[in-house]
């Protein structure tokens, strides 16, 4: 149970109470010495971090976000290079571990109203560590994202590069390939797992529409309508961009072999910088998922086709992938469908 009123500690006073308790713990059995201390020295960095005076109970999901990313910036003194060098992914997940903890009992001891940490939107992957912006973009920089894969598939790729970009060697080029990636992440939604594990038999063609059997979660599959630019975008990559290869995947790296599931996210951003930086923002390919979704939903797609497309088993499910939009409710309600001309009854 809550305590009725709020106990408003500063960081370095909720810090220093909570290492006191994990250190207790040892004493029990309850946490080997060797956790505890580890416990200890990520919520020491995490004061630093946050400011020792700060109030525990003012910080934001977005403070947590800057403090996530300041910590992966973080140079890790452990590491034998002189710079040191950034966090390794698992020390930037074993920190986001350690902050949770100390939330979620400062939400039980009443030192907090919300847990921040249920806010935050970068995400801790012990493959790749803490990515930021993983939510949807707005429709212009999504737009601007799908018309730089367009132009690279249709060889913008081979006429230059942008400013500060490095060229690369012909044999390694993959401008057709990363377009049709970037396609079918902001139009399809698919989960990365399911995309790199696309093999090319699982595109086929029904009275004329190109279709994608996804195989997902749990065994299940889906089969997928694409839409017309985006089968296009796959006859050309087929056509001229996918290497001969005995392998069946139909990501294929520039040797050969199907695209690891780590390879994505630098196709993304190698499509980003072909994008106007005024419509540049980056994202994950989870981002991407959640755009799909979001801006289906937002153009008033049926909700359950929606559902399918992203293969959710429910809709309640999907609700989570549908994320808020500048000025969606000021557009919704100059369309509003009782106001529109002839809306009226007789």
């Amino acid at each position: 149970m809550r305590p009725s009123e709020l106990n408003r500690l500063t960081v370095r006073e909720s810090a220093d109470r909570y290492v006191e308790l994990v250190r207790a713990k040892t004493l029990t059995g309850a946490l080997s010495p060797a956790t505890a201390e580890v416990y200890a020295r990520d919520v020491v960095t995490f004061v630093r971090l946050a400011g020792e005076e700060t109030v525990l109970d003012d910080l934001t999901g977005e403070d947590m976000d800057a403090i996530l990313l300041a910590f992966a910036r973080k140079p890790d003194e452990r590491r034998s290079t002189p710079a040191g060098g950034p966090q390794s992914a698992s020390s930037q997940a074993r920190f986001r571990r350690s902050v949770s903890a100390l939330f979620k009992h400062a939400a039980l001891a009443g030192w907090v109203q919300v847990n921040p940490m249920a806010l935050v939107t970068v995400t801790a992957r012990e493959r790749g560590g803490l990515r930021p912006q993983r939510r949807a973009l707005t429709r212009e920089q999504a737009r601007g994202l799908i018309g730089a894969a367009r132009e690279l598939g249709a060889g913008r790729g081979e006429r230059g590069v942008p400013a500060g970009v490095r060229a690369r060697r012909r044999d390694q080029r993959m401008e057709v390939r990363d377009a049709l990636i970037v396609l079918l992440l902001s139009t399809v939604g698919p989960r990365v797992s399911e995309l790199v594990r696309a093999d090319v038999e699982d595109f086929y063609v029904n009275d004329g529409v190109r279709y994608w059997r996804i195989f997902g979660k749990g065994g299940k599959t889906r089969d997928v309508p694409l839409p017309g630019d985006v089968a296009r975008a796959l006859e050309e990559y087929l056509a001229r961009g996918r290497a001969p290869s005995a392998d069946k995947a139909l990501l294929l790296s520039w040797r050969g072999r199907r695209l690891a599931r780590g390879d994505v996210q630098a196709v993304i951003d190698r499509v980003q910088r072909w994008v106007d930086p005024d419509r540049r923002r980056s994202v994950t390919p989870h981002g991407l998922r959640h755009t799909t979704a979001t801006h289906l939903l937002a153009d008033a797609v049926d909700m359950d086709a929606v559902r399918r497309v992203l293969g959710h088993g429910d809709l309640a499910t999907l609700g989570r992938y549908r994320d808020e939009l500048p000025g969606e409710l000021e557009v919704a309600m100059r369309a509003h469908p009782l106001l529109r001309e002839g809306a009226g009854g007789g």
